[in-house]
C-alpha cells in the first residue's frame, strides 16, 4: 500500500517531519510518500494562503508520476479536500477530520489547540462542514506561528500544553486534538501535561486511510464528488515567465 501525505505549505523540513511521523504510524507494508506542493506559501495561516495551497496540493497529487492507494491532506483547517475527492478514485483523508473523528471515540467532547488565532475560524468552519463541530468544546490558539513550531520545540510544547490544560479545565474538553500538521510528534508530551488523550491528526489520518484501503472503500462518485466534467481550462497550468 502506498499513501501520499501532502504538506500544504512549501517548507520542506516540515514535509520531512510530517512524513516521518506518518511513517512511524504506518503498518508494515505501507509506504508513506511525503509531498511538498510545487508552489505556495512557506506557511499557511489564512484564507488566501489556504486557497492557494488547495490548488497546489491538487496539482502535486494530479501530477504525481507513480500509483498510490490513498491521499492524506496534512493541513489543519485548510481548503481542498473536496477537490481532491472529485479528482481521485482513491480515499482522501484530511487531518482535521481524522483527528476530530478519532477524538469522538475517546471522549464526549474534544478541543483543538492550533497556532495563531486567525486560523481558529478556518478550523471551526472545516469542522462544521464535516459535521464534526457538535462535540467540539473549543478551538484555542497557542499564539505560535506555524514556522515557530520548528524553531524551539520546548517553547512550542509549553505554549500548546498551556492551552490544552485550559481546554480541559475551562472548556470541559475530554480529548485534545493538535491543530496543525507541524505539531506532529508532540502528542505524547502534551498528553503528559493534560492527563487526557491527545490526538495527532497525521497519525490518525494514516490509520484511517489504511483502514479504508483494506476495506476496499473510497469516495462515492454518484453526486457531490463526481469527477470534474471535461472542459477547457484556460491558461492552466500557469507558465512561469
Amino acid at each position: 500500500m502506498r499513501i501520499l501525505v501532502v504538506n500544504v505549505n512549501t517548507t520542506q523540513s516540515m514535509t520531512d517531519s510530517i512524513g516521518e511521523q506518518a511513517a512511524g504510524a504506518a503498518s508494515p507494508g505501507t509506504e508513506i510518500v511525503p509531498l511538498t506542493p510545487p508552489f505556495g506559501a512557506e506557511s499557511v495561516e489564512g484564507n488566501y494562503e489556504s486557497y492557494l495551497a488547495a490548488v497546489a496540493v491538487m496539482e502535486a497529487v494530479r501530477t504525481h508520476p507513480e500509483p498510490f492507494d490513498a491521499v492524506i491532506q496534512a493541513g489543519y483547517g485548510e481548503h481542498g479536500r473536496e477537490g481532491l475527492q472529485e479528482l481521485l478514485d482513491v480515499p482522501v483523508v484530511d487531518i482535521t477530520e481524522a483527528a476530530a473523528s478519532t477524538a469522538r471515540f475517546l471522549g464526549r467532547s474534544y478541543s483543538v489547540v492550533t497556532t495563531l488565532d486567525r486560523t481558529v475560524p478556518l478550523i471551526e468552519e472545516r469542522l462544521h462542514t464535516a459535521g464534526l463541530s457538535a462535540r467540539c468544546a473549543s478551538v484555542r490558539a497557542s499564539g505560535l506561528p506555524v514556522l515557530a513550531l520548528e524553531q524551539n520545540e520546548e517553547a512550542a510544547v509549553d505554549a500548546i500544553a498551556e492551552q490544552a490544560v485550559r481546554a480541559v479545565r475551562e472548556d470541559r474538553a475530554e480529548v485534545v486534538c493538535l491543530g496543525c500538521g507541524g505539531m506532529s510528534g508532540l502528542a505524547e508530551r502534551v498528553g503528559e501535561r493534560t492527563g487526557v488523550p491527545v490526538v495527532d491528526g497525521v497519525t490518525a489520518a494514516v490509520t484511517i486511510a489504511e483502514s479504508l484501503v483494506r476495506l476496499g472503500l473510497s469516495t462515492s462518485k454518484v453526486r457531490t464528488y463526481a469527477p470534474p466534467r471535461p472542459k477547457r481550462i484556460l491558461n492552466w497550468p500557469v507558465q512561469a515567465g
